[in-house]
């Protein structure tokens, strides 16, 4: 299904355009900025060598918008935008509007349930969710009951995935979306003579959204939840970590939501949501590929243009990050190689500093850097590659270092390994030849995510939901200018020792890691373990052909520390399909 295809192929897509190298040259993207009186902007690049074109908005809506009570709500819709619209995926609209009005009405009245068990629960009266069948009432069975018999009744008007099938049938590739922290993004690849469609298909699901089977959908994010996270090895102790990391900015909660949250939200509030954060002046669009942009901007003006501007604007995240005046420190035992994760707190992506804290990260990183040199050459401490790299958010920012522990090395060893050669920047400024090396490696890199019209697509998008597109063309220069004084001041100010963030992992006794991820290493390594664990959960043979088929086409384009990752991907995709198959047989 598409809502979950996107963490399988689009986890791979981000990893790759974060690691992507190339030619050392710098290259200024041609783009055209538009904004409709409605408040919606468009960003276009015409590129004629191929006839398609990359297509896509984001809502500048992520987990960092939502409220407590309705965590997950972002992420949400991800899914109910795949949903169809009043005149896509039904056959009759009135009629199911009727239903859809008495589901709410059901789910009231089992919500002033929940409530009530809620209250019981404070009291101690009952133990465990209150989602439990052992905690549900009488009456709850019944309203469950006749919520099924709506359910069922709207089925007999909704067309299934008509959404993705219109798109297909006319040539176009790769619907999908993605939520994070501070934005939802969705994307196609269309052929350039259908681009009119795209118009009219993303105006159509901004101008007459249906949240059409939400609560059933509400039900598929909540096992998702439980497949991403509650049944993940480590996933689970990493969004424990997140939240001990986040004082007050609101990332501290998971982008998949809180369980009790997401059992919770119900179509009014996903409504207000809506209207609020789905409004056109709270997104912008982007085109990279094969079209004419004055046509383009006619095209915009006749779909997007006629959605009105939002009543209300989106109201401003003002909360800041309190400062941290003391260590934190978090142990976890689990089905992983033991590590050691150190992390501070940093300056959102903006922020002129960022620029520093890229070229100080990529000198630790990577086989060529001062990690790999003294934790894993010079000393037998890591096993893999140590890694460093700073995450700029819109409105804050994180710095975090990390290794896996070789045989018989303990957690204080490798954790005062890596804090020594983060001494050594605060006290001893880098020399020029290092220097110059970290940023022509950067210079190539910014120049490679430029080639491809998808990761060129992604890049305008996510860059101007976190508050800048034209980081794309003014970011080389800016990382060229970069002198050995501030990384040694960047080093001496975001890297306090009383400000430190650790997470010690130890294996669970008895358990072995696969040997072939223990041979990965690094961001390839996290990429590819992510991916393996979700393919398990995966039965929908096209799910996995298409992540193949990304796989196939990411080799030429993904650097080579890479490819021994996207290789087991793929060989781990193709024995998935292979046991679907055997059991279809079996059934057959």
């Amino acid at each position: 299904m598409i809502h979950r295809r996107a963490s399988l192929v689009g986890l791979v897509a981000v990893a790759l355009l974060a690691g992507a190298i190339g030619e050392a040259q710098q290259a200024n993207v041609p783009v055209t900025e538009v904004t409709l009186d409605n408040g919606m902007r468009l960003l276009l690049v015409e590129r004629r060598d191929s006839p398609r074109v990359a297509a896509g908005w984001a809502a500048h809506a992520g987990s960092v918008n939502e409220q407590i009570g309705t965590t997950g709500i972002a992420h949400l819709f991800e899914h109910m935008m795949f949903k169809g619209t009043r005149t896509i995926g039904t056959t009759d609209y009135e009629a199911e509007m009727a239903i859809m009005n008495q589901l709410d009405e059901v789910r009231a009245e089992m919500e002033a349930e929940y409530s009530a068990l809620r209250e019981a629960k404070r009291r101690g009266e009952l133990s465990g969710s209150i989602y439990l069948p052992e905690n549900q009432t009488p009456r709850l069975g019944e309203l469950r009951e006749k919520m099924k018999q709506l359910q069922e009744a709207q089925r007999a008007y909704i067309v299934s995935n008509e959404y993705d099938k219109i798109y297909t049938n006319q040539g176009a590739t790769g619907l999908n979306a993605g939520t994070n922290n501070d934005a939802t993004v969705y994307f196609i690849d269309v052929p350039s003579n259908r681009l009119e469609l795209w118009f009219w298909m993303e105006s159509d699901r901004l101008a007459n959204a249906v949240f059409r089977e939400f609560y059933s959908e509400r039900d598929v994010v909540r096992e998702e939840r439980r497949m991403r996270v509650e049944s993940n090895p480590t996933a689970k102790f990493e969004e424990q970590f997140d939240f001990m990391f986040w004082g007050s900015v609101p990332y501290h909660h998971p982008v998949v939501g809180w369980p009790s949250d997401v059992e919770s939200i119900n179509r009014a509030q996903a409504k207000a949501f809506f209207e609020t954060y789905y409004a056109p002046n709270n997104i912008t669009a982007a085109l990279v590929g094969d079209f004419d942009t004055e046509q383009a901007i006619a095209l915009a003006k006749k779909y997007f243009g006629r959605i009105p501007a939002g009543a209300t604007p989106p109201p401003e995240v003002i909360t800041e990050e309190i400062e941290q005046l003391q260590e934190r420190r978090m142990v976890a035992t689990a089905d992983t190689t033991p590590s050691v994760t150190i992390r501070w707190h940093a300056v959102p992506f903006v922020h002129a500093d960022g620029y520093a804290l890229d070229v100080l990260t990529e000198i630790l990183s990577g086989r060529t850097g001062r990690f790999y040199k003294a934790l894993v050459e010079q000393a037998t401490i890591a096993s893999g590659e140590p890694y460093a790299y700073f995450s700029g958010q819109r409105f804050a920012g994180s710095l975090e270092v990390g290794a896996e522990l070789a045989e018989g090395v303990t957690h204080e060893q490798a954790e005062a390994a890596l804090l020594a050669e983060i001494d050594r920047l605060k006290t001893e400024p880098v020399a020029e030849r290092e220097l110059a090396k970290v940023k022509n490696q950067n210079l190539a890199n910014s120049f490679r995510r430029l080639q491809s019209n998808f990761y060129l697509l992604l890049q305008l998008l996510f860059y101007d939901v976190l508050g800048d597109w034209s980081y794309l063309n003014t970011s080389p220069a800016k990382v060229q200018a970069v002198t050995a004084e501030d990384v040694m001041r960047v080093a001496n100010q975001y890297f306090p020792a009383t400000g430190k963030n650790v997470l010690w992992y130890f294996r669970k006794e008895g358990v072995e890691e696969d040997p072939e991820l223990a041979a990965l290493s690094g961001q390839a390594k996290a990429m590819a373990k992510q991916t393996i664990a979700q393919l398990a959960t995966v039965d929908d043979p096209a799910e996995i052909a298409a992540l193949i088929a990304q796989l196939e086409a990411a080799k030429s384009q993904a650097p080579p520390e890479f490819l021994p990752a996207i290789e087991l991907i793929a060989k781990r995709a193709q024995e998935r399909l292979a046991a679907l198959a055997g059991a279809a047989g079996e059934e057959k």
